[in-house]
């Protein structure tokens, strides 16, 4: 049977090649598609791997268009928040911040973000040009659409999600830790990883572990 092609999704304020560590360990056995935007669709057929504001987006996308994807893999995803209004005002005052100030100032603030926390510096340092390449005025765009505040909460429509569904949370990202296994329970299909000793980004952090985790559940459940 011919192996789906896996289309990675970025998360906020990244481009598709902070996804290529993954990427390039499951090459061999998993075609593979890079999208170079957070609100990129994943074309029809392909399983997305999709990370934070990217996955929020597909999991929505699956929501919406049953079928359309035969699986999916999300890193550092929640159904929703419950302090959504003020997370919603949260991020408004932080686009209007960033359409008022350079792209390097709007990266040095996002650098020092305390999910970012576990990452050393030369890993933010890889990261940088991808943010670097971003437009204030987008971000703020993307910030205000698709935020965890603006984006409505689909806790109660996960267990319309059919297909094979795998959640990764790095074991210090407790809050996503807690949501995995919550999203996981109500899903019918769905299984959920903890990555040790990673923050929010594990496929940064730990991309042979994520990897591996992602070849397992494709090689199950495809």
């Amino acid at each position: 049977m011919e192996r789906p092609t896996l289309a990675f999704v970025p998360g906020f304020m990244q481009r598709g090649d902070a996804w290529l560590p993954v990427a390039e360990r499951l090459r061999e056995r998993y075609p593979s598609l890079v999208l170079d935007h957070a609100s990129a669709p994943p074309p029809l057929g392909a399983v997305p791997v999709a990370y934070s504001m990217g996955a929020r987006l597909v999991l929505h996308a699956a929501l919406d268009e049953p079928g359309r994807w035969p699986a999916m893999l999300l890193v550092g995803v929640r159904a929703g928040v419950d302090d959504a209004e003020e997370r919603r005002r949260s991020d408004e005052e932080l686009a209007d911040w960033i359409e008022a100030h350079s792209i390097e100032e709007v990266v040095e603030r996002w650098e020092k973000a305390p999910v970012f926390a576990s990452q050393p510096p030369e890993l933010r340092a890889a990261q940088r040009p991808g943010r670097l390449s971003h437009e204030p005025a987008q971000l703020a765009r993307d910030l205000r659409r698709f935020g965890q505040g603006a984006m409505p909460p689909v806790w109660e429509r996960l267990g319309e999600l059919e297909i094979p569904v795998l959640l990764i949370a790095g074991e210090l990202d407790e809050p996503y830790v807690q949501a995995n296994r919550r999203m996981a329970a109500l899903m019918p299909r769905a299984e959920q990883r903890t990555v040790p000793d990673c923050g929010h980004a594990p496929q940064l952090e730990a991309p042979d572990l994520v990897a591996a985790e992602l070849g397992a559940f494709l090689d199950q459940r495809l």
